[in-house]
């Protein structure tokens, strides 16, 4: 009996022994539970802020950027811009420029005396100037509005001299032919030529618009 008694207690498992194994092995699970929750809220936290970070970027850029259909209203290419030119920019030729003006003149309905004489006005024939706002080109295009006319290359006399073409149409159109608001337009901004309901009185918009009309009527 007393044999019996002793070969059970030797093969009976330890009571404390598995008690503290369970709880290790409780408090190892409670800590891996924990590591993996704090690894989640971490990687939660961190792509929420490059969410944040993306749509604060995206926002920026969305402002820096004009509406679509309205890209040349917002920045106007200056009159008289001053130049910063390579010094090896010459302006061009009669016989490099005129072939231009003609084929965009013709391209969108315009007067050739008028490409000629805002070309004239904004950049002095020299295809690589660039004003202290940033326009660009023989027709000084800002870089937006040249994006949105579909000018690859500001610099491209052929390019820049058709997207001016263009945007000289668009503005005859919207001012049925009113050429004192479309140059005014094309100086300020057709916002400012709406609100003053004709030439806005800016000193450098009745210059430009004025040195260009009495340039055509020279013609």
């Amino acid at each position: 009996m007393r044999l019996c008694l002793s070969l059970a207690l030797l093969l009976a498992p330890d009571a404390s022994g598995q008690l503290a194994s369970r709880e290790a092995m409780e408090t190892s699970a409670a800590k891996q539970q924990v590591s993996i929750s704090s690894q989640r809220q971490n990687a939660t936290e961190g792509m929420l802020a490059s969410m944040h970070a993306q749509q604060a970027a995206l926002q920026k850029h969305s402002h820096a950027l004009p509406p679509a259909g309205t890209f040349f209203l917002l920045e106007p290419p200056p009159s008289n811009p001053t130049i910063s030119a390579a010094p090896e920019c010459e302006a061009l030729s009669a016989i490099e420029i005129d072939p231009l003006i003609e084929g965009a003149a013709q391209k969108e309905g315009l007067s050739t005396d008028l490409l000629h004489a805002v070309i004239r006005q904004e950049s002095a024939f020299r295809p690589c100037a660039v004003s202290s706002k940033g326009a660009l080109g023989l027709m000084q295009l800002m870089p937006a509005t040249a994006s949105g006319l579909g000018v690859g290359n500001p610099f491209d006399p052929k390019e820049n001299v058709e997207g001016g073409a263009r945007l000289l149409r668009e503005l005859l159109d919207r001012y049925t032919g009113d050429l004192s608001r479309v140059l005014g337009a094309y100086n300020a901004g057709t916002v400012r030529v709406d609100a003053a309901d004709g030439v806005p009185q800016i000193p450098e918009t009745l210059n430009y618009v004025e040195t260009i009309m009495r340039n055509l009527r020279g013609r």
